[in-house]
């Protein structure tokens, strides 16, 4: 199955794309950034790299950090930044909706193997 992609851009850097959406929900699900990337197969200084970038592209941060202690510290997703990939889920169903007639269109003339 093919799917659309999209990717909200601000100036040179992506604001919210795919795999920004997918570490939120990773985030969100072991509340540590750390453990994120581990599941995503990414160091966690990337993942930090594009938390970074989410948080300094919009005017609320989506994702706030404890430091470390006897509790561990941790990462969570605020409610702004729920909000925000909520927002994003829902552009990419509704998109996909719309445009599933081209797609297909697209999609029927690919290759069935890519090189």
């Amino acid at each position: 199955m093919h799917k659309l992609k999209i990717r909200i851009d601000m100036d040179k850097t992506t604001a919210m794309g795919p795999g920004k959406a997918d570490l939120l929900e990773l985030i969100i699900e072991t509340g540590s950034i750390s453990a994120a990337a581990k599941r995503m197969h990414m160091s966690y200084r990337r993942a930090w790299e594009l938390v970074d970038v989410m948080n300094h592209c919009f005017d609320e941060p989506l994702v706030i950090t404890n430091v470390g202690g006897k509790s561990g510290g941790g990462a969570e997703v605020t409610a702004f930044g729920l909000s925000m990939l909520q927002s994003y889920r829902q552009l990419i169903r509704k998109t996909s909706e719309l445009a599933a007639s081209e797609i297909s269109s697209i999609t029927r003339h690919l290759r069935k193997e890519t090189h």
